[in-house]
């Protein structure tokens, strides 16, 4: 086996500027087709473990590590023997010497994925824990990339519950130089407010704005409206009546008329008719598939990234 030491991407506020520069623009470069040969990873072994369900991102991973030469192991919900009661610790101290790279959806609280992460032999990817989807935001800023030609500068509106796309995005965003961010969120489902002070401090390093609001007034003109699913994967609501509570803030017609320039986003699936209106999601405007199909780069770039 290639034992060199393994890097882990848990946390967009884990990555130096440089990585996070870099893996954007790894990811536009390899969805443009501009990386070749690709075999980057052949001989190294990638594991997918998914507990939640998932269509991009499983099948972003497991195509793009096979499409870079790895070797693949799926493991679906009921695999591995953590569901026995075996420690994580246990379990990732055996996995560590027979794989390279772990790839984990989990919806749970990162900290499992910390576990997982407790050494260097075997790369581990957040493929989207509770708190944060960094790779999802690794695609937004390259599907960014290629439709702008940059990512510095831009404006971007997201409307929608505070989920961990919104705080990839917000703390991914802030990174680089002269972006504002509007979040438009639902009152009570609005950002973390840890993730939101990450965000401004960094903003506020880079010249950016991080700004969040609870209603729909007075939207700026922006360059994306951004939106998400309202029931996000492995989450509920507490509040029986939450669907009036969101609904002003679904994105149509009238919004997105007001940024004439605008490109719309959504990290998918999606459901008409609820967060997204069908005319605006299937409209010309829309770069919502495009952005699917840069999970798979982003993908490849998180795992030779992580490969090292």
């Amino acid at each position: 086996m290639d034992r060199r030491p393994r890097r882990h991407l848990l946390s967009i506020k884990e990555l130096s500027d440089a990585d996070l520069r870099h893996l954007v623009a790894r990811s536009a470069e390899y969805a443009a087709g501009r990386v070749g040969p690709a075999d980057q990873l052949r001989g190294l072994v990638t594991a997918v473990y998914f507990r939640r369900t998932s269509t991009r991102t499983r099948t972003a991973f497991s195509s793009g590590a096979l499409r870079l030469g790895s070797q693949l192991i799926s493991y679906g919900p009921g695999d591995l023997q953590l569901n026995t009661g075996e420690t994580v610790e246990d379990t990732t101290r055996v996995l560590s010497e027979m794989v390279d790279l772990f790839v984990a959806r989990t919806a749970d609280p990162v900290a499992e994925l910390r576990a997982f992460a407790g050494q260097d032999r075997m790369g581990v990817i957040n493929a989207m824990s509770a708190e944060e989807h960094p790779t999802q935001a690794l695609a937004d800023l390259s599907t960014m990339t290629e439709r702008f030609g940059r990512v510095d500068g831009l404006r971007v509106l997201y409307v929608g519950e505070g989920n961990n796309t919104a705080a990839a995005l917000a703390l991914a965003l802030s990174r680089f130089t002269g972006t504002r961010l509007h979040l438009r969120t639902p009152p009570g489902y609005g950002l973390d407010p840890d993730v939101l002070a990450a965000a401004r401090a960094a903003a506020a390093r880079t010249g950016s704005v991080v700004a969040e609001a609870h209603h729909m007034a007075d939207l700026p003109e922006v360059d994306v409206v951004y939106t998400t699913r309202w029931q996000t994967t492995g989450t509920t609501k507490p509040d029986p009546d939450w669907r009036g509570v969101f609904a002003p803030f679904r994105v149509d017609g009238a919004l997105l008329a007001a940024s004439p320039e605008a490109v719309f986003m959504h990290d998918l699936p999606a459901h008409r008719g609820e967060e997204v209106t069908a005319g605006v999601l299937d409209g010309p405007r829309s770069i919502a598939f495009a952005q699917a199909r840069h999970k798979m780069s982003s993908a490849q770039a998180a795992l030779e990234w992580c490969a090292g």
